[in-house]
């Protein structure tokens, strides 16, 4: 048994293959992410959701965006970050940086959270450990480290396992009643793209969209395993690129479709990835190094590697944890890979009454919010007290005696009719944001 278990870590961690995946798995995340950046900048982003709002809702207590021109500096050097982990420039610096500063944005607003920010955080972190500067680096061009021809599989295995998880986790959340044997919210979505040339007409079958539902949940529960076997790789790797692409034409997903598709090459084997390299090296008139450093995976990098996967697995499992629907309360809903998978507005009403005089009035958000943030914040327990302890201590600074604050909050899931979120009687503002989700009602429909 001892020899089996060596034997299988030998093949999954230690076992020497080329650093070429690695090399190109380094050159499209740099890449994907200046390009990310970029677009960021240029849509006028940074300033509409890093500056123009006047609450936001962080993650963390503290967390807030830098004042000024602050954020704008933010993302700059997070452009070039992103340039030093493509080129392999000044690499560990490059991906600390990206990584904190990435994250650090992330955390200012949950209104801005995406499934796929939160994915590029944990590459992001992975890529600190990752070798994968040595080779067609400038950091081994400039000789400030020695070239690498081979590295542990390792090191490999723990990107593709991130892959399979995010593909397993939200195959594993489109197992329920709504997505499977009521087709929605795919009848809603593919409903509103009928105007679409050549598929348009189809999607205006309720069958195409139990089609595209079912095709989603097995596409996403099985694609990783056969990305995983040589036989079945290419094909799987077509069905990428083809699922990706038809999100990306229907839905404004922004450059998470391509993200995939350009990350998903790591289950690629190492002799293909070789035969790209030598082109690229080729193309550039690479010059190889003789002397070349070996490269072992030490054993408290494999431990970090561990818990990690570990947390990977057990962090989409915490809704288990919390009583009632996860689609309603969203208790755990975050960070768990339930990627496109509801359709849920609401519209929450908020009244400020002056504890000594027992005036009240009822709040304009769009005095306090952003239209997303309004948005966002109408169907989220934690944000609706977050905004209510802003709404307290704003009305505080007004001359009103310790502010009373409630809300009025209706919700529909999926097209269903829309019901009462929270008690209305409740003040929101002497609640805590952590077990917020005790505040819901049950769901009536």
């Amino acid at each position: 048994m001892l020899r089996s278990k060596s034997m299988l870590a030998e093949r999954l961690v230690t076992a020497k293959v080329s650093i070429a995946p690695l090399v190109t798995f380094r050159l499209l995340f740099g890449l994907l992410m200046l390009a990310s950046v970029v677009r960021f900048w240029t849509y006028g982003w940074i300033h509409q959701q890093y500056i123009a709002p006047r609450v936001y809702f962080p993650f963390l207590p503290g967390v807030e965006p830098l004042p000024g021109v602050g954020m704008y500096a933010v993302f700059f050097v997070m452009a070039l970050a992103a340039a030093g982990i493509a080129l392999g420039w000044f690499y560990r610096i490059s991906t600390v940086t990206f990584f904190v500063l990435f994250t650090y944005v992330e955390l200012i607003d949950k209104t801005n959270y995406l499934n796929h920010y939160y994915f590029v955080s944990l590459i992001a972190f992975l890529m600190i450990w990752m070798p994968a500067h040595g080779d067609f680096s400038m950091d081994v061009r400039r000789g400030a480290r020695r070239a690498t021809d081979q590295v542990p599989v390792g090191f490999m295995n723990v990107l593709r396992f991130q892959l399979m998880v995010v593909y397993f986790f939200a195959g594993l959340a489109k197992i329920n009643s709504d997505w499977l044997l009521s087709a929605q919210p795919m009848k809603m979505w593919l409903s509103a793209n009928t105007h679409r040339p050549v598929l348009g007409p189809i999607l205006r079958y309720k069958l195409t969209a139990y089609v595209f539902s079912w095709f989603g949940m097995v596409y996403d529960l099985s694609i990783g395993f056969f990305l995983s076997l040589n036989v079945t790789r290419r094909f799987a790797f077509l069905c990428v690129v083809v699922f990706h692409l038809m999100t990306w034409w229907l839905f404004p997903i922004g450059m998470f479709p391509f993200i995939m598709i350009g990350l998903t090459t790591v289950f690629f084997s190492p002799e293909e990835h070789l035969k790209v390299l030598r082109q690229l090296k080729s193309l550039f008139r690479w010059q190889d190094r003789p002397d070349v450093e070996n490269i072992r995976i030490s054993n408290p990098l494999v431990k970090l590697f561990a818990v990690f996967m570990a947390l990977q697995v057990l962090i989409p499992l915490r809704f288990l944890s919390y009583p009632g629907d996860v689609f309603w309360t969203e208790a755990g809903y975050r960070f768990s890979w339930r990627v496109m998978l509801m359709e849920k507005a609401g519209s929450a009403t908020f009244y400020v009454r002056d504890s000594d005089t027992g005036r009240q009035s009822m709040v304009a958000n769009y005095e306090h919010l952003t239209p997303q943030q309004e948005k966002m914040m109408a169907t989220q327990p934690d944000m609706l007290v977050q905004y209510a302890h802003y709404l307290h201590d704003y009305y505080l600074q007004q001359g009103m005696t310790d502010p009373i604050v409630t809300a009025d909050v209706f919700v529909t899931l999926n097209g269903r009719p829309s019901t009462r979120f929270i008690d209305p009687e409740v003040d929101l503002s002497k609640r805590s944001v952590i077990g917020s989700h005790s505040l819901v009602l049950p769901r009536t429909h």
